[in-house]
C-alpha cells in the first residue's frame, strides 16, 4: 500500500507518519523520543487537530441516511468547518515529496485513496493524485457530496442531467442523455468548499490533477451497490448535434453550456489503489 512519488512526514502521538522510500511513499510506525522534561514559564496550546473530530460530529448529525438531502442550514454547517480545514488536520504536509514532485510522468499515474472513516449515513475519504492523474468522469447517484482541495491544483469538469431520470421512467445506458455544464474550472488549495447534490451542483464530475493533488472527500450517503448506489462512468462530446441524427442545436442556451454524455465501461484509468489510514484518528467511542 503506497502513494506514488514519495516524500516525507512526521507528526506525532495521532498523526500518521509517511517515509521516503525508493521513490514511492509509506505509511510506517516509528518510535517516539523520550525527551527530557523542561520547565515552561507559560502553558503550551495542545497541537491535536481539533476540525476532523468536529467534522465527525456534524456530519453525524447532518446525514440521516439514503433519500435524505441536508438542508441549507446543515450545508453551511460543514462548509464552514471543511473550508478551515489544513492538510495537517489529517496529518499531512505541504513538505511531503509526493507534492514537490514535477517532472515527466510516465504511463498512466495511479490515484490513491484511504478512508478516514465509514459508515452507513457517511464517509470521509482523501484521494491522492500525482500530476496528470485523472478521476474520469462519474456520477454520484442519490449522494451528496462535500469536496475540499486540501493541496495541489486540480481541474474540475461537471455536468447535472436536464432531465433527470425518474425509477418508473429509465434511460438505456447506451443512450446519450442531454446534460449541462456546470463547471469547467482551474482549482488552487486552499479554496472554498465544493458541493453537490443528487440533482443539481455538478453530480457528475472530473478531477484532473494540474500537480500532486490531495482531496478530502465527504460523501452521505456513501456509495453501495446493494443500495442501487454503484458508481457509473461517461465520455462527454460537445453538444452540435442531438443524437439519432435530429437537427443541430447551439452549444449555448440562455448563457448556459451543454454536452451529450454516454455511459461506457469502468475505465483503465478509474483503477485506485487503497492504502491504511494513519492520520488522527477518531475517536467514536467518545461521542
Amino acid at each position: 500500500m503506497m502513494v506514488e512519488a514519495g516524500g516525507l512526514v512526521e507528526q506525532r502521538k495521532d498523526t500518521m507518519t509517511m517515509r521516503h522510500v525508493n521513490s514511492k511513499v509509506r505509511y510506517v510506525n516509528k518510535p517516539i523520543k523520550k525527551l527530557r522534561r523542561k520547565k515552561r514559564s507559560k502553558p503550551v496550546a495542545s497541537r491535536v487537530p481539533r476540525l476532523l473530530p468536529e467534522l465527525f460530529v456534524a456530519c453525524r448529525e447532518v446525514f440521516k441516511g439514503p433519500g435524505n438531502v441536508p438542508p441549507p442550514s446543515d450545508v453551511d454547517k460543514l462548509c464552514s468547518i471543511l473550508d478551515r480545514m489544513k492538510p495537517e488536520d489529517v496529518g499531512l504536509s505541504k513538505n511531503l515529496q509526493f507534492f514537490k514532485a514535477r517532472g515527466a510522468v510516465t504511463g498512466t499515474p495511479r490515484v490513491t485513496y484511504t478512508t478516514i472513516y465509514q459508515c452507513d449515513e457517511f464517509s470521509l475519504c482523501i484521494f491522492f493524485l500525482p500530476e496528470k492523474a485523472v478521476i474520469p468522469l462519474h456520477n454520484h447517484p442519490g449522494m451528496t457530496v462535500f469536496s475540499k482541495l486540501l493541496l495541489g491544483k486540480m481541474h474540475i469538469k461537471s455536468y447535472d442531467w436536464v432531465d433527470p431520470v425518474h425509477s418508473e421512467d429509465p434511460v438505456p445506458p447506451s443512450q446519450p442523455r442531454l446534460a449541462r455544464l456546470k463547471a469547467d474550472s482551474v482549482f488552487t488549495a486552499p479554496c472554498d468548499t465544493s458541493v453537490l447534490y443528487p440533482t443539481a451542483g455538478g453530480n457528475i464530475h472530473q478531477f484532473t490533477a494540474i500537480t500532486p493533488c490531495a482531496v478530502l472527500d465527504v460523501l452521505g450517503p456513501p456509495y453501495s451497490k446493494e443500495d442501487d448506489r454503484d458508481c457509473s462512468y461517461y465520455r462527454d462530446v460537445p453538444c452540435s448535434a442531438f443524437p439519432n441524427g435530429e437537427t443541430t442545436v447551439s452549444e449555448e442556451v440562455e448563457g448556459d453550456l451543454f454536452g451529450w454524455l454516454e455511459e461506457i465501461q469502468v475505465p483503465e484509468n478509474s483503477k485506485m489503489d487503497r492504502i491504511e489510514y494513519l492520520g488522527p484518528q477518531i475517536a467514536e467511542t467518545s461521542f
